[in-house]
C-alpha cells in the first residue's frame, strides 16, 4: 500500500492503491481556476477567493478522483479531536458553502457522501474499512495530533460501525514534515502528554536552544498502531507542504495569502 501523485484531466492529486471501494484523494495547488494567491486549485471558503472559483475547483478536483462535487460534507475545523458520524442528511448544498458544525472528522457507512477535510500544512488522514464499508476524514494538526484525533475517529469507526481495528487502512496525507517545523517546547509536551515515551521518536532537539523538530505524520501513524491498526495497512506520504510550495500552500511559510488543500473521500455503491 503506497501514496502516489497523479494526474488526471490537469488536476494533480495524491491518492493510496489498493482502495478500490472508496474514491479519495489529497489535493494539491495544481489544476485550477484560482488566480494569485490561490491559484490554482483553492478548495477553501475563508480566504478570500471568489465562492465560484470554488466551486469550479471542487467539480474538477472530485471529478479527477472520483467522487461527487455535489456531496460534500466538511466541518468547521477547530483542532480538536471531535469525530461525527454523518449521513447524505449532512451533505451541503453548495460546494462552496462552509462546514457547519465544528469539529475535526468526519465518519460515515452510507455510500456517497463524500467526506472532505481541509490542511495547509496540517496533517490529512483518510481511513477506510473495505470489510464493514466504513470510511473517515480526519484534520489532524499538531494539537489534534498531540490528543491522537485519527486514534479517535478508528475507534468511532469500531465502536458505531462495528469495524475491525486490523482491517481498517490508513492514508496519511501530504503535511508539514520534521524538515520544516520546528517548534517550541509546547509542541513536543503536548505529543509526550498524549503518546507518552511512545512520542521520543518523533521529537527531535535542536541545536538551537529550547527548539525542537516534530515529525507529526509519523505521531499519528504511532496512534493508529495503538488504536489497533496493523503497520502495514498505514501510508505515509512524504511530501512536505512547507518544502515544495510549487506544488502545495504551507501556513507557516505564506500565512493567510494562499489557498487551503482538501483531503476527500467516498464510499461507492
Amino acid at each position: 500500500m503506497e501514496i502516489t501523485r497523479r494526474s488526471v484531466r490537469g488536476v494533480s492529486f495524491y491518492a493510496c492503491s489498493g482502495w478500490e471501494g472508496a474514491a479519495h484523494g489529497f489535493s494539491t495547488r495544481l489544476g485550477g481556476v484560482s488566480p494569485p494567491p490561490w491559484d490554482s486549485l483553492n478548495l477553501g471558503v475563508s480566504l478570500g477567493d471568489k465562492p465560484d472559483n470554488v466551486r469550479e475547483n471542487f467539480a474538477r478536483f472530485c471529478a479527477a478522483v472520483g467522487t461527487d462535487a455535489g456531496a460534500l460534507v466538511k466541518n468547521h475545523q477547530v483542532h480538536g479531536d471531535t469525530i461525527r458520524r454523518v449521513t447524505r442528511a449532512d451533505i451541503l448544498p453548495d460546494a462552496a458553502a462552509p462546514g457547519n458544525f465544528d469539529g475535526d472528522g468526519l465518519v460515515t457507512g452510507v455510500p456517497g457522501v463524500c467526506l472532505t477535510v481541509f490542511s495547509g500544512d496540517c496533517i490529512p488522514v483518510l481511513l477506510y474499512d473495505p470489510v464493514r464499508r466504513c470510511a473517515a476524514a480526519v484534520h489532524a494538526g499538531w494539537r489534534g495530533t498531540a490528543i491522537g484525533a485519527s486514534a479517535q475517529a478508528a475507534e468511532v469507526m469500531a465502536r458505531e460501525y462495528g469495524c475491525r481495528p486490523e482491517h481498517i487502512l490508513a492514508a496519511v496525507g501530504p503535511g508539514i514534515g520534521p524538515c520544516c517545523f520546528e517548534t517550541h517546547g509546547d509542541v513536543p509536551d503536548g505529543l509526550r502528554s498524549g503518546l507518552g515515551e511512545d512520542a521520543a521518536p518523533f521529537i527531535r532537539p535542536l541545536s538551537r536552544e529550547g527548539k525542537f523538530s516534530v515529525d507529526l505524520k509519523g505521531a499519528n501513524a504511532r496512534w493508529l498502531e495503538r488504536a489497533g491498526l496493523r503497520p502495514e495497512h498505514i501510508a505515509l506520504c512524504p511530501a512536505c507542504t512547507a518544502c515544495d510550495l510549487s506544488t502545495f500552500w504551507s501556513h507557516r511559510v505564506q500565512g493567510t495569502r494562499r489557498g487551503s488543500m482538501a483531503a476527500v473521500i467516498q464510499l461507492l455503491a
